[in-house]
């Protein structure tokens, strides 16, 4: 994401629209399009927008305006990416529980060494 030069948690609308290059209504429009723009709410009722929602809405910008993807097309796009990013944090978490296991079975091989060392020095 390029470097707005703001550097704040949440950003309004008009804030995202300048720094997208895109009408309010258009982004007000994409949240009823793709499920994972989904801005919060203040509590007077306005869209905040968070850094990962703004990297999200230029995605779908490139997609839309760049490379000429339908909405439907885009969606597709964004729904795989979603599915890959899932399908990398599953396969991590099972490398590090894999690891894991392989620690503690390595653990328990060397406290078995350490027993029958002290039993042959208890022989000799």
């Amino acid at each position: 994401m390029k470097d707005f030069g703001l550097k704040k948690l949440y950003y309004s609308i008009s804030e995202v629209s300048k720094l997208t290059g895109l009408e309010q209504y258009i982004l007000r429009y994409w949240e009823t399009e793709f499920d994972q723009l989904k801005p919060g709410k203040n509590r007077a009722g306005n869209r905040i927008y968070t850094n990962k929602d703004i990297k999200l809405i230029l995605q779908i910008k490139k997609l839309l305006r760049e490379e000429k993807y339908t909405i439907e097309g885009a969606k597709k796009i964004l729904n795989s990416s979603a599915s890959e990013a899932a399908f990398e944090f599953k396969n991590t978490e099972n490398l590090k529980e894999q690891k894991i296991f392989e620690h503690s079975s390595l653990k328990s091989d060397l406290e078995e060494v350490k027993n029958f060392l002290i039993e042959l020095k208890s022989l000799i």
